[in-house]
C-alpha cells in the first residue's frame, strides 16, 4: 500500500447516480475500486430495467452538476457534447406559480442542462471508466456485506454472479443500493441499532410522454414547470427539453389522481393545469412514443446521524439515506454532493493513522445539511395537503404564509430572487435566505398580504 492510499480495495454496491458518483469519490484513497451492480448495463443511452422510473422526467440540478464535475472534471462538457439541452436558469426555465404567475425571466449566469436519466448515467459512468483502478461488475446482485465477528467492522461483499456466489475482501464498502437493504440486514446482523425513519405518505402518481420540439416552439422558455394550486389541487407539469430535439412532459397528481396514460385523457389533462402554456406548447406537437406511469408512495429519511456507534468501514449513500419525493429533482443531485463530501473527509484522513476510524460519523454529522435543505424545501409543501401523511412542524401555517411571501418578494427583487433560485438549485443554504435585509423584505410583504 502506497503512502497516497488509505487502503487495499473499496467495493460500491450499486452503479446507478449515487454509486457512480462515490466510486469516483473513493478511487483516489484505494489500490483498487469494485462496483458490483445487479442490472445489465448498456453502453448506449437507454433506460435499463434496474432503474423503474428510467423513463420519467428527470433534472440534475446545478448543485448536483458543479459536485460532479468536481469529482468528474469534464462531465458538464462531456453531457453537453453528448447532446444535453443546456438551459439559463431561471432565464429559460419558466416557474408558474397559482396565484403569482411566472416569476420573471432572469440570467443569473448558470446553466441547468436538460438531459434524460440514461444520458446523465451513461455519461458518468464513462467518467468512471477511465479511472485504471477501477472495475466496474454488471450482473452482480449482492447478497450480503460481511463484517468482524463482533459485528464492529465491515469485511467485504458475498455476490452472487453468473457462475456462482462470491466474497471480495473491502476495507471500505459504500452502500448505494437504493433501498439500503445490505446496510440494514448488517445493523441486524450484528445488533447494532437500526435508525429512525421519517416518512411522508405523497402517494404521487406520474404519467410522462415525449414530443418533438416544434419549429415554432416559443423562444421565451425552454423548460417549464407549472405547479400546482396546492391544497385545492394537485395537478402539476414539469416539462424539459431532453437530447434528440425532445420534450418530455412528465404530468403529476397525488392522492388517488392519477393522470392518464391515453392520449385524449392526457391532452385533457394538460389542458386542465393552473395554465394553458404546456398545453398549448404541445396541441400541435409530435408525439413519440406511448405513455409511462410511475407511483411514489412516500418519501423516508433514515436517520443514520443520530446512531450512537455504526460499523467501521460502512457508509450508506444517496436513496439508502434519503429517498426524496422525486417531482423536486433533489435525489442525484444530494447523492453527488454527498460524494464530492465523502472524497473530501477521505482527502483530511488520508494522513492519519486509522484514516477509516470516525469516518462514519463524521459522514453522517457533515451530510446531514445535505439532505435536511431539500428535505425540508418539499415537506413543507407535500403536507400542504391535508392528506398527507406525516407530522407538521407546529409553525407550519406561519411557514406556508411566509413561503408564498418569499416567493412575492422574489417577483419584484432580482436579489431575493437570486437567493431563492440559489437555494432551490442546492447551490446554498437556506441559511442564506435568513439575511435580516431579506427578512425585512418578507415581511413587509406578509404584512401587506394581512392588509389585503
Amino acid at each position: 500500500m502506497t503512502a497516497s492510499k488509505i487502503g487495499k480495495q473499496a467495493v460500491v454496491i450499486g452503479a446507478g447516480m449515487a454509486g457512480l458518483a462515490a466510486a469516483g469519490a473513493v478511487a483516489d484513497f484505494f489500490e483498487r475500486v469494485i462496483v458490483l451492480e445487479r442490472d445489465r448495463l448498456p453502453n448506449q443511452a437507454v433506460p435499463r430495467q434496474g432503474v423503474p422510473q428510467s423513463r420519467q422526467l428527470h433534472g440534475l440540478l446545478p448543485g448536483g452538476q458543479r459536485a460532479l464535475t468536481d469529482l468528474f472534471p469534464h462531465f458538464e462538457r462531456d453531457l453537453a457534447d453528448a447532446g444535453a439541452v443546456p438551459l439559463r436558469v431561471p432565464g429559460e426555465l419558466r416557474m408558474e406559480f397559482p396565484g403569482v404567475g411566472p416569476l420573471p425571466s432572469r440570467d443569473f449566469g448558470w446553466l441547468f442542462f436538460g438531459a434524460s436519466r440514461p444520458l446523465i448515467e451513461l455519461t458518468t459512468r464513462r467518467q468512471v471508466e477511465k479511472l485504471t483502478n477501477l472495475t466496474v461488475l454488471p450482473e452482480c446482485r449482492v447478497r450480503e456485506i460481511t463484517a468482524a465477528p463482533d459485528g464492529t467492522m465491515v469485511t467485504g461483499v458475498r455476490y452472487e454472479a453468473a457462475d456462482g456466489q462470491k466474497t471480495l475482501a473491502a476495507d471500505l464498502v459504500v452502500d448505494a443500493s437504493g433501498r439500503g437493504a445490505p446496510t440494514l440486514a448488517l445493523l441486524r446482523w450484528s445488533g447494532h441499532p437500526e435508525p429512525d425513519e421519517i416518512v411522508i405518505g405523497v402517494d404521487l402518481h406520474y404519467t410522462t410522454a415525449t414530443f418533438v420540439i416544434p419549429p415554432d416552439a416559443s423562444t421565451d422558455w425552454k423548460g417549464i414547470a407549472t405547479h400546482p394550486n396546492a391544497p385545492e389541487s394537485s395537478r402539476g407539469g414539469y416539462m424539459l427539453p431532453n437530447e434528440g430535439n425532445r420534450w418530455v412532459l412528465t404530468l403529476t397528481g397525488r392522492l388517488g389522481i392519477q393522470p392518464p396514460a391515453e392520449p385524449d385523457g392526457f391532452m385533457d389533462y394538460a389542458q386542465r393545469l393552473e395554465t394553458r402554456t404546456i398545453f398549448d406548447a404541445i396541441k400541435h406537437a409530435e408525439r413519440q412514443g406511448g405513455f409511462e406511469r410511475f407511483a411514489f408512495p412516500a418519501s423516508t429519511w433514515r436517520r443514520f446521524d443520530r446512531l450512537s456507534a455504526f460499523p467501521r468501514g460502512l457508509v450508506p449513500i444517496g436513496d439508502s439515506i434519503c429517498r426524496f419525493n422525486p417531482v423536486y429533482g433533489h435525489g442525484m443531485s444530494v447523492a453527488a454532493q454527498e460524494a464530492r463530501l465523502l472524497n473530501q473527509l477521505l482527502k483530511d484522513r488520508a494522513s492519519k493513522a486509522h484514516p477509516l476510524a470516525g469516518l462514519a460519523s463524521a459522514y453522517f454529522s457533515e451530510s446531514l445539511p445535505l439532505v435536511e435543505a431539500p428535505w425540508n424545501m418539499s415537506a413543507v409543501p407535500d403536507l400542504v395537503y391535508p392528506e398527507t401523511r406525516g407530522e407538521r412542524p407546529a409553525d407550519f401555517e406561519s411557514m406556508l404564509r411566509y413561503n408564498s411571501a418569499l416567493i412575492q418578494t422574489a417577483m419584484h427583487d432580482a436579489d431575493v430572487h437570486r437567493l431563492l433560485m440559489e437555494v432551490q438549485q442546492l447551490l446554498k443554504p437556506p441559511s442564506v435566505l435568513q439575511d435580516p435585509a431579506v427578512d425585512r423584505l418578507v415581511q413587509r410583504e406578509l404584512f401587506q398580504m394581512a392588509a389585503e
